[in-house]
């Protein structure tokens, strides 16, 4: 059966850029350098867990 999803919405692409948005939350929070990253850090690793959360209900 074919699926009629945009090949840029399927499961595999989108699951790695939530890892990459939460990784990039992670490193945010983890790093010494610049206030503003980590300030954002936490809102950018919840956005990322959510987006993973909600892709992970995509078809394959």
């Amino acid at each position: 059966m074919t699926s009629h999803w945009p090949r840029i919405l399927r499961r595999g692409r989108m699951e790695a850029a939530a890892i990459v948005i939460i990784a990039a939350g992670v490193f945010m929070l983890l790093q010494p350098f610049s206030m503003s990253l980590y300030t954002y850090s936490f809102v950018t690793t919840l956005s990322g867990t959510a987006l993973f959360t909600v892709v992970s209900k995509f078809p394959e």
